[in-house]
């Protein structure tokens, strides 16, 4: 396939470099100045999406995915498929599919799970919303990039069922946090309070596969100084997209609403930029209640 590749950063560099490596022919646009291991670099984004069978986004937020879109659409061939793996607002996704459906395209929002590491290794997990059709265009290309892919139904259900996963995830990594912080104070120990719970009805993915605590269960970036596997700021920006998302459908959030202002906190005033989102444990260790 030809394919158009938009947004080259951390996460878009070496998923359009996976796609060049499995054979297909792939031009590339981002705004720095970037090269990509098999990858030919195109002037704009309009340059990379002409004559495409496939143009994937890979952007920082919904107002920069509306103007690519706005510039992309009208330049793109009919029946071509308009995939965005950028994290964006629900509307954002639903009014840009629209306006590729609008222009005889295939449009796939399909946002990814699995960090930078999963984008090099080729294991990322896509959740996709959009019509059948073009979730099949896609898929083979979902199938060199990641391990798996959910098409999980209309246009916007990709977007929703990633912020919803990530509102449950930050929930839990503060309620996990907040227990080690607790059980400190108990007088606790943490590897015993880990073999309790993660074999009882408190397990959880940030507890048995992402453990906050230095030198508990397997390793993860609490064992190398809570550098980013997925950083603070991140797990903010998606929980902010769940609230925007909550309050545009009148849903009632009240556990998300409160892991996001945490996170603002800790990201704004707290020194927490940088960091993984697990170092809220550090965090809740020193405070006392109040």
């Amino acid at each position: 396939m030809k394919i158009g590749f938009i947004g080259l950063g951390n996460m878009g560099a070496p998923m359009a470099a996976n796609l060049a490596k499995a054979g297909h022919e792939v031009v590339g646009f981002d705004m720095a100045d970037v090269a990509v291991e098999g990858v030919s670099m195109a002037a704009s984004g309009a340059d990379a999406a002409k004559g495409a069978d496939v143009v994937i986004t890979m952007l920082p937020n919904g107002q920069i995915l509306r103007a690519v879109a706005n510039e992309i659409i009208p330049v793109m061939t009919k029946g071509a498929a308009f995939v965005d793996c950028s994290t964006v607002d629900v509307d954002s996704a639903r009014e840009v599919a629209q306006q590729a459906a609008a222009a005889g395209l295939l449009p796939v929002d399909a946002p990814v799970s699995g960090g930078v590491g999963g984008a090099s290794a080729g294991t990322l997990t896509f959740m996709a919303g959009g019509p059948a059709e073009a979730f099949a265009k896609a898929e083979p290309l979902f199938a060199i990039m990641g391990q798996k892919a959910v098409h999980c139904g209309d246009s916007g259900a990709g977007q929703a069922a990633k912020i919803c996963n990530n509102m449950i995830l930050g929930v839990t990594m503060i309620a996990t946090c907040e227990a080690f912080a607790l059980a400190d104070k108990l007088g606790l120990d943490r590897q015993k309070m880990f073999d309790v719970v993660s074999t009882s009805s408190g397990y959880s993915w940030t507890m048995n596969a992402y453990c906050p605590a230095p030198g508990v269960g397997p390793q993860s970036p609490a064992d190398n100084d809570y550098k980013p596997g997925f950083a603070a700021e991140l797990m903010l920006k998606d929980l902010r997209l769940s609230q925007q998302a909550a309050a545009s459908a009148d849903a009632d959030t009240p556990m998300g609403q409160a892991a996001t202002a945490l996170y603002e906190r800790f990201v704004e005033q707290e020194n927490g930029k940088g960091m993984d989102f697990s170092a809220m444990l550090p965090r809740f260790e020193k405070r006392g209640r109040g």
